[in-house]
């Protein structure tokens, strides 16, 4: 349909119908749904009508194919100009095959299979009827205390935009209405939702612009680059100012500075708690900071619905601020082909078919063996030998629970457990298991159990962490460290002394002090998703060698958080080989750096690095600079090393951070081979936002560091002439 139907289309309709499209409720509020009959209370609390339920836009959390084509089916049926509904839902990582939660995907470093877990994820739910995600999150975040930590990809902004793109070709694919099995993708929060004050979910968020624009922004801008549809507005306030009714915001910089003309949403009910963030008096004042700032669709109040016909009549707002939000709407219903085929996707036998198949469970599988990082491997104790007797204590021994807070439709109850799965691999007789404690509390006969099972045991395998409500939203905490039940059932199993691994199941970073220093092997699963189990007990057998690698650094301890490498120096540096010293900025009881670096992971395998070589000693606009480093397998099984390119501007107007990943590969390496990881760094990669926000660079001396992690890297300098 043309641009100029569409408006045409806009004219037809009246104010009222205007503003209902800019209205999304829950499924709840339709006809044909299960909670049919269920929602007197929240009709009549919100002062929604059957007249503007009949008129909505937009449906939020309805799946099911058959359900969706009814209830579109009805509303259709009703409405006057046959304007079709859109059916938005949270799919995260994955709609019923669910994939390792996208922190743990990060972790991976490799797009191409990010991006195959996003194409499956729109394919399940394109066929259950579903048009839009509310994905990717981008959010950048630096502080494991805040539960959402597990729906970012971590603390670096050139690897959150890298993701950022994957999700989104994998969600819209090139072209919605020809591709009825994807989804028009919403990139969300925007934005900074990812630096809350102490990590507290929907706390406050005070940064200056320049930091806004250099470490949180690009990722948002990445997404759209690659032509994410939809934007959601975050929590949070932007300077002061709710992001909901943000005018420099939503309309300065998202609208006029990047030029992105497609849907903008709230989050829930984002738009009247304006009022209570005290930017807005009353739903009235809430409806006319939003319409100005550009929101297009509000989620689950109904202040546009009660106040804009009133304030345009009243000229404090103008229509065409209306039209321009329904006419986004209505495009990117023309895009996903809703004129045309308002059922677009939806088929119950499709459905049957594609939900849950092999197929998607292969890549889910697949994607958790590449998300899951070795931590620890002290005298190779992994991979576990064949003939050794093993015992698999603790409560995710057995558990079902590692989908992760947001798991769409996923059912627990398919998900496969990693002692299921080491039992269909080892020999009979060969695992025993036990539960060894409670997630936060361990009985005395849980630990007798555990301590007789262990006893028996060559080696002992602890299956231990966070249970999925410890984490996502609402779930932040300010003591990261595993349960004292979990670090208790560790200290007494260390008395037996017995080899100890420990297999970590979690949605963020933790505080391992306790664990980390009493088990001889650590891998790292996060939540993992449906064949998580499956990965797991591959690796911990060596089927499967781990190749991961940390985007978030692991703290010390929680009196370090904020804790990340992209750091700025400070006028009195702590000197490594100067501890003693007072006067420098550290800490009296703790190291300055984290327990575990950004980059980090182990492998079965051992790496050695070459000789850093640099093309020249200068770098210009027109001739960029060539880096380049052998990596050699020196040990005896195949394995994939992330060699990590890390620059450093050691003069600017503004400080610099300590370094900045600008760079990686991925090399697969058999044993006793050896390959040359190449990068190119170009004038462009060296700007910056300088002191009066402009983006450039500057000449000078620039320090270059490559190796597996942020850490452990080889040095060498240039100049930008």
């Amino acid at each position: 349909m043309y641009n100029r139907q569409l408006t045409d289309l806009v004219r037809q309709m009246t104010l009222e119908e205007k503003v209902a499209q800019l209205l999304q409720l829950t499924a709840h509020f339709h006809e044909g749904t299960e909670s049919e009959g269920q929602v007197t209370g929240p009709m009549e609390e919100m002062g929604i009508t059957e007249s503007m339920v009949a008129a909505s836009g937009s449906v939020l959390g309805l799946s099911g194919a058959q359900a969706i084509i009814d209830v579109q089916k009805t509303y259709l049926s009703q409405s006057r100009l046959g304007i079709p509904l859109l059916f938005m839902a949270d799919v995260i990582h994955g709609f019923k095959t669910i994939f390792p939660i996208p922190l743990a995907i990060g972790c991976s470093w490799d797009l191409e299979l990010a991006e195959k877990s996003a194409e499956i994820a729109a394919k399940e739910s394109a066929v259950s009827g579903i048009h839009v995600t509310f994905a990717p999150m981008v959010d950048l975040v630096r502080d494991p205390r805040w539960g959402r930590v597990m729906e970012s990809t971590g603390e670096d902004p050139y690897l959150n935009g890298l993701f950022a793109r994957a999700f989104v070709r994998g969600y819209q694919g090139s072209n919605l209405k020809e591709e009825p099995e994807r989804l028009a993708a919403c990139v969300k929060h925007f934005a900074a939702y990812g630096a809350p004050e102490g990590g507290r979910e929907y706390n406050t968020v005070n940064m200056s612009e320049r930091n806004l624009r250099e470490q949180y922004l690009p990722a948002y801008k990445a997404a759209l680059d690659e032509g994410c549809e939809m934007v959601m507005t975050s929590f949070n306030t932007v300077d002061g100012i709710p992001a909901t009714g943000n005018e420099k915001l939503m309309r300065g910089i998202l609208r006029d500075e990047w030029g992105f003309d497609g849907v903008v949403i709230s989050d829930w009910a984002s738009l009247r708690e304006m009022i209570a963030h005290g930017a807005a008096e009353d739903d009235r004042e809430a409806a006319y900071r939003a319409i100005r700032a550009g929101v297009d669709i509000e989620m689950m109040t109904p202040c546009y619905m009660h106040h804009l016909p009133e304030l345009i009549k009243n000229s404090h707002v103008d229509e065409a601020l209306i039209d321009e939000a329904v006419l986004r709407i209505l495009r990117l219903k023309d895009k996903l082909g809703l004129f045309d085929n308002p059922y677009r996707g939806a088929d119950p036998e499709r459905e049957r078919e594609v939900l849950f198949s092999e197929e998607h469970r292969n890549v889910s599988y697949e994607l958790a063996a590449k998300s899951s990082v070795l931590l620890k491997n002290e005298g190779s104790l992994l991979p576990l030998g064949s003939d050794k007797k093993i015992a698999l204590i603790g409560p995710f021994a057995q558990s079902d629970d590692i989908l992760g807070w947001w798991s769409c439709i996923g059912v627990k109850e398919d998900a496969v457990k990693l002692g299921t799965a080491l039992e269909e691999r080892l020999p009979a007789g060969q695992l025993l298991i036990a539960e060894g404690s409670s997630i936060h509390s361990m009985s005395s006969q849980q630990l007798k159990e555990a301590m007789e099972t262990a006893r028996e045991a060559d080696v002992i395998v602890l299956a231990l962490g966070e249970n999925s409500e410890m984490s996502g939203e609402g779930g932040s905490r300010t003591d990261i460290r595993l349960p004292e039940a979990q670090l208790e059932l560790v200290c007494q199993l260390k008395t037996l002394r017995k080899p100890l691994a420990a297999v970590l199941f979690n949605g963020r970073p933790l505080d391992l002090h306790g664990l980390l220093d009493k088990v001889d092997a650590l891998l790292e699963a996060w939540f993992p998703g449906s064949e998580g189990g499956a990965a797991l007990a591959d690796i911990l057998l060596g089927r499967i060698n781990p190749s991961a690698r940390l985007t978030m650094s692991f703290p010390q301890s929680v009196g370090q958080i904020p804790v990340y490498y992209n750091h700025f120096n400070t006028g009195r540096p702590l000197n490594p080989s100067k501890t003693e010293e007072r006067y420098v900025s550290k800490y009296i009881d703790s190291p300055n750096e984290p327990l575990l670096p950004f980059g980090f992971g182990l492998s079965y395998t051992t790496f050695v690095y070459g000789e850093l070589k640099l093309s020249s000693e200068g770098l210009t606009s027109e001739q960029p600079l060539k880096v380049s480093v052998s990596v050699t397998n020196t040990g005896d099984r195949a394995g994939v090393e992330t060699v990590q390119l890390y620059i450093r501007d050691v003069t600017g107007d503004v400080v610099r951070p300590m370094r900045e990943l600008k760079g990686f590969v991925r090399l697969a390496l058999a044993p006793g081979e050896s390959a040359e990881a190449v990068f190119t760094v170009t004038e462009e990669q060296l700007r910056y936002h300088h002191s009066d926000l402009t983006f450039a660079s500057d000449p000078g001396k620039f320090q270059v560091f490559v190796g597996p992690n942020s850490r452990d890297t080889q040095e060498h300098a240039f100049r930008l002439i």
